[in-house]
């Protein structure tokens, strides 16, 4: 990563989350000089058909959908560096992305709240997100997708099976592929009722130790107003992208003075 040009931001969003909901994300990114762009939810934007029983997709399939968005920005403006930034299931994504071979893959990601929410991985046994999981096969078979209101809804009956299904087993829809080599910075959130310490370490398995810097976004970094809860921390994201900036900087920095080592992704880890 030595290109002396500002990257591109694209944002993937959570299971659910309309695009504008990240219009602070996309305002905070433009402050240092990042553009910014967001790769909405199929079946969330207003431009998409909503899922129904005639009108299936897949997490693979979304994944396609993040590919073309990468393709796009990279036609849009070939100088500049691509940065995903995926958010919960935005973030699944680019586990996805990243390990398929000779697919289109961004130069660097920032996952936000990721996780493989494994039932085993929460407290109290897990009793709440195992019911979740277990009711998705019954009320997507009778329905033909996963209606509102409801957790993510609506969602398509495919993609909610394979939640479901890793979080009664823990085996993900990542799980196939060699390990992610793109750098990576992993920020959890303290205060996400969603993702447990375990359930994001189990994410962060399918990342080379090499390419994973990892940081914590606690109380104590936010502003007045601010919170690091699940979705919340969209709302005031300015702590979040200044250690995105910061780690960016880093990472052009010391992969900088070393031509031979340009290819190869340097990481740093921080205790924050």
């Amino acid at each position: 990563m030595t290109s002396s040009a500002l990257p591109t931001v694209l944002i993937s969003p959570a299971m659910a989350v309309p695009g504008r909901f990240y219009r602070p994300l996309v305002e905070a990114f433009e402050l240092h000089g990042w553009t910014t762009t967001i790769a909405g939810r199929r079946g969330i934007e207003t431009d998409t058909a909503r899922p129904s029983r005639a009108n299936d997709w897949s997490y693979d399939d979304e994944a396609d959908d993040l590919a073309d968005a990468i393709a796009r920005v990279r036609d849009d403006d070939p100088t500049r560096p691509v940065v995903v930034v995926g958010h919960s299931l935005g973030a699944q994504l680019t586990a996805i992305l990243a390990r398929r071979p000779g697919g289109t893959r961004p130069d660097a990601i920032v996952t936000v709240a990721a996780s493989v929410p494994w039932f085993r991985l929460y407290p109290h046994g897990g009793v709440v997100e195992l019911c979740t999981a277990s009711v998705v096969p019954i009320v997507t078979g009778v329905v033909g997708h996963w209606p509102t209101p409801g957790f993510g809804a609506p969602a398509p009956r495919t993609l909610m099976r394979q939640w479901a299904r890793m979080v009664r087993t823990g085996r993900s829809p990542f799980d196939d592929g060699p390990p992610v080599d793109v750098p990576t910075l992993a920020a959890r959130l303290a205060d996400d009722r969603l993702v447990t310490g375990a359930a994001a370490e189990r994410f962060e398995r399918a990342i080379r130790p090499e390419c994973l810097s990892t940081w914590t976004y606690t109380s104590e970094h936010c502003p007045p107003g601010g919170s690091t809860h699940h979705v919340g921390w969209v709302r005031t994201p300015g702590p979040v992208v200044e250690r995105i900036v910061g780690w960016w900087t880093e990472q052009h920095f010391a992969a900088a003075p070393t031509d031979r080592d340009a290819t190869r992704p340097v990481t740093r880890h921080h205790p924050w």
